[in-house]
């Protein structure tokens, strides 16, 4: 009777230099053991993009950070749209201020991209402010609304990135301004810290008549001495490990994803597929946070995880097409309808309410649902039954 099943598994702490797709094949063949369940076909192996990278040393220090940004953006440095976040950008911020003899930070408002917000948006209509147009300082910012305070982490964020850029011994400054265009008059070298739409934050600032542009994906996106490096993606995904040193997204993520596959296989002989993932998909109504701060929810996995859910609605299936039935008979005719249907279901009526998003989306969003981001202990996911549907 058993549906999709989601199994967080522990594992020891991995350091730099460990096995981790031994680590990984241990821990889930250990717990089907010690927990009497077995592994199946097409059972996905996830494992955190932080094991993945802990395990590669991929880890840059905040200096490494301010020689990338010295080199290509020179003393006077334009941040625009960064996320507000202690873990994900404060030390790239320190890093950026660090290589830079003025820092002008660009706030976006009422929120970040990720949905961190600074002031209700009721506030904005009650002061008649239009944030599409409408641009502040931060004093000007602080007069109309008051000090802005994070309703979950109670950081004051303007104050924050201030003191960060300052005590690097930057001149700082912080604007609100939602037109990214807005920077240019304080900078003219940029740096695009959004993470979804800095593609197009980019192409806007360049038509706009920025001398240079970049984006997060562009500073350490090769090794600085040594040092670890993201050459897709660069400081984008990356976490503080200490005050002074940032691990960065996976930059091994699809060949440890096919190790799994093959080590289990080694062991076992049944096929299962695996994926490395990061943060999930998905938005907090209350707090509005949008989870995915990575680039990418799954940075590496294997090819049976290619593609989009292709299923029909049952709810459908009963109200229309099988209205007359019930019982036994309904049963019977859903599963037969599940058993022929097409292999590509895009545009049919009958999967209207199915979930449109990738397969590495939706499970790597599940995944991490699972193992949590705190002291669970569980980098380490196995789902079962995924695949099944009412027919089978």
């Amino acid at each position: 009777m058993a549906g999709t099943i989601s199994r967080g598994i522990k594992a020891p702490i991995v350091r730099e230099g460990d096995d981790v797709v031994t680590i990984v094949a241990d821990a889930v063949l250990k717990a089907a053991k010690d927990d009497g369940f077995q592994l199946h076909d097409r059972d996905v192996v996830a494992v955190t993009e932080a094991v993945v990278a802990r395990a590669d040393g991929n880890y840059c220090t905040v200096d490494d950070i301010s020689a990338d940004v010295r080199e290509k953006l020179g003393d006077t440095v334009g941040v625009v749209f960064p996320i507000m976040s202690r873990n994900r950008f404060a030390i790239c911020l320190r890093g950026i201020a660090r290589g830079a003899k003025k820092v002008v930070v660009q706030l976006s408002y009422p929120a970040d991209e990720e949905g961190n917000h600074l002031i209700d948006e009721d506030a904005l209509l009650d002061a008649g402010v239009n944030p599409y147009a409408d641009a502040f300082t931060e004093a000007e910012f602080v007069a109309k609304f008051g000090e802005p305070c994070h309703p979950f982490t109670g950081v004051n964020y303007l104050a924050y990135y201030r003191s960060l850029i300052e005590e690097e011994g930057a001149e700082a400054v912080i604007l609100l301004a939602n037109d990214p265009a807005a920077i240019l008059r304080y900078a003219e070298n940029v740096l695009c810290c959004n993470v979804h739409e800095r593609v197009r934050t980019a192409r806007r600032l360049t038509k706009a008549g920025a001398k240079r542009v970049l984006t997060l994906c562009d500073i350490m996106n090769a090794s600085r001495n040594g040092s670890g490096y993201q050459p897709e993606y660069g400081l984008l995904g990356s976490n503080k490990a200490t005050e002074n040193v940032v691990k960065l997204f996976p930059k091994n993520a699809p060949e440890v994803a096919e190790a799994i596959r093959s080590e289990i296989y080694k062991r076992t002989g049944v096929h299962i597929e695996a994926m490395v993932y990061g943060d999930g998909a998905f938005k907090d109504p209350v707090g509005k946070i949008w989870e995915l701060a990575d680039p990418v929810v799954s940075p590496g996995y294997t090819d049976g995880l290619k593609g989009l859910p292709n299923e029909l609605k049952l709810k459908y299936l009963a109200d229309n097409e099988f209205q007359s039935l019930s019982g036994e008979a309904l049963e019977a005719a859903i599963r037969a309808r599940i058993r022929e249907k097409a292999k590509n279901l895009v545009g049919r009526m009958e999967t209207q309410g199915t979930t449109p998003r990738r397969l590495t989306d939706l499970i790597g969003s599940l995944c991490d649902l699972t193992s949590g981001s705190g002291d669970k202990g569980t980098p380490i996911v196995l789902v079962q039954n995924y695949f099944n549907n009412y027919a089978d």
